[in-house]
């Protein structure tokens, strides 16, 4: 029992550690951002709360943005369309 209670306790722990904490904030046309929980940036856009197939934890709001499984596909423009290895088509 002890080592299901540990298991569930350090999965819990690794969800709780891909979230990060925005301040509230004022964009550049004077708009106030709310203080607002989002997921780890990384490279992908299919694990974001706003993703297609995703809700967010907090909010219950279901996400509507595409990814990179979305037909067509969606990619983080900050890192690039990922490699492909197989099945390859040119863009």
């Amino acid at each position: 029992m002890k080592f299901i209670l540990l298991v569930a306790a350090l999965l819990a722990t690794n969800v709780a550690l891909a979230d990060n904490y925005v301040n509230g904030y004022t964009k550049s046309n004077g708009t106030y951002v709310q203080p607002h929980m989002r997921s780890e940036p990384n490279q992908y856009k299919s694990d974001n709360y706003s993703s297609q197939g995703n809700s967010n934890p907090y909010t219950n709001q279901a996400g509507s943005k595409p990814n990179e499984y979305s037909n067509p596909p969606s990619y983080n423009k900050s890192y690039g369309k990922p490699p492909c290895y197989l099945n390859c088509k040119d863009d």
